[in-house]
């Protein structure tokens, strides 16, 4: 019986998702990696459940074999292997049925013109697959995050005045949320903690010390205090993906969203109106863009 999940990754829905499977750089993990490499080693497999929902799968868990002489600095790869005719394949298809449909169109256009290349979802399209681990060996958790789910949080976010220091507050605090419309809505309850899973393992993979200044106030006090912050606000973007969210200290929180400094991605750091410039000091996690 599962009674404790962990968010171990967020996979954008694509062909092999919906067909094959999927990897898990372990370089992004920081609690799972450690339960892999006690029971899998490179070039080991082994049989695990899949959970989605009320559902069980069977899948194949795989810690990828390579050359350790000739990629010396390269991380463990773990996949996740199943089927194309299989319950879960047929089953995500289902579900992800919008990306499933564009998908084959697209791919469609490309052999008609004797081309392949990597086919990207539209922005307004992506869909997500979840996966957490459980307290239970052998056994993952999956939550599915389809564009209805999206439209639907879009929906109740538009219809209620909620500010974004209001709702990231929400998410580095509250245990739970005191908006009773909110605990009746699979779609944004399930969207939220998501949302506040991803931060609190980027959280981890700081050793909560805020991103722009690298102090970990809490410590002090033998807490901590770190919070996540959207880049491009949540309540506006729906992009909860790490790279869209900044771990920091209280203190430059509350200062970013009473300035509302621009953050540079290509340089990796923020402009303030009165010309004051600020790098991150911790990057773990960010590539620069541009």
């Amino acid at each position: 019986m599962i009674t404790e999940q962990f968010y171990i990754y967020k996979k954008e829905v694509d062909w092999s998702v919906l067909h094959e499977g999927f990897s898990i750089p372990v370089s992004i993990q920081i609690h799972f990696q450690s339960q892999i490499k006690r029971f899998l080693k490179r070039g080991e497999s082994k049989i695990i459940e899949l959970v989605l929902g009320d559902d069980s799968y069977k899948a194949k868990l795989i810690n990828q074999l390579f050359d350790d002489e000739k990629y010396s600095t390269h991380k463990d790869i773990i996949q996740i292997r199943y089927s194309p005719r299989s319950d879960l394949s047929k089953t995500l298809r289902a579900i992800f049925c919008s990306s499933y449909d564009y998908l084959q169109i697209k791919r469609r256009e490309l052999l008609e013109r004797e081309r392949y290349r990597q086919i990207k979802m539209p922005e307004e399209m992506r869909e997500f697959l979840v996966l957490y681990a459980s307290d239970a060996e052998d056994k993952l958790c999956m939550e599915c995050i389809t564009c209805s789910d999206f439209s639907e949080m879009r929906s109740y976010l538009s219809s209620q005045k909620i500010e974004e220091e209001d709702f990231e507050h929400a998410l580095n605090y509250r245990k739970t949320d005191p908006s009773a419309k909110i605990e009746h809505k699979p779609q944004i309850v399930k969207i939220r903690k998501l949302d506040k899973a991803i931060g609190e393992n980027l959280k981890l993979l700081y050793d909560h010390k805020c991103q722009i200044c690298g102090e970990n106030f809490g410590s002090r006090y033998g807490t901590d205090i770190a919070e996540s912050h959207h880049i491009k606000p949540f309540i506006s973007s729906l992009n909860n993906n790490a790279d869209n969210i900044l771990i920091t200290c209280p203190n430059h929180h509350r200062t970013i969203h009473k300035i509302n400094p621009i953050f540079d991605a290509s340089k990796l750091r923020f402009l303030y109106p009165n010309g004051f410039e600020e790098s991150l000091r911790l990057n773990k996690h960010f590539e620069r863009q541009g």
